[in-house]
């Protein structure tokens, strides 16, 4: 059975407030190290008083980049999260099921909607 490390995400960006995506990285970066170790990663919301979707995609959404969907359920869970910040936990997670599964058409409706037709 694989270890089990607990993240906590208050620690990590030293702050109560998780809105960068610069700081999700940090976050981002020790989850994949612990995955790649082959550590179970439990993350501690405890503390964390803001929560944003930027945040949220750049240190959960994009693991779904680099790991199988059945790994994460598996091997990644969450503690201490507000049921708020939960469900916005879920739509980062969906939509990055969403975006690694096929990007390209994730790209295109992004620059349809921004009006970005430079191809």
């Amino acid at each position: 059975m694989s270890d089990i490390i607990t993240l906590r995400i208050y620690e990590i960006v030293g702050s109560n407030l998780c809105v960068a995506s610069q700081d999700g990285q940090k976050v981002f970066e020790q989850i994949q190290q612990a995955l790649k170790d082959g550590k179970n990663v439990r993350l501690s919301f405890q503390n964390v008083e803001s929560l944003t979707s930027a945040f949220l995609n750049a240190a959960i959404g994009q693991l779904y980049g680099f790991f199988d969907n059945d790994l994460l359920k598996e091997r990644l869970s969450v503690a201490n999260i507000e049921k708020d910040d939960l469900a916005l936990l879920k739509r980062v997670i969906d939509t990055a099921k969403q975006y690694f599964k096929d990007p390209a058409v994730i790209e295109a409706v992004r620059r349809e909607a921004m009006g970005d037709d430079d191809e």
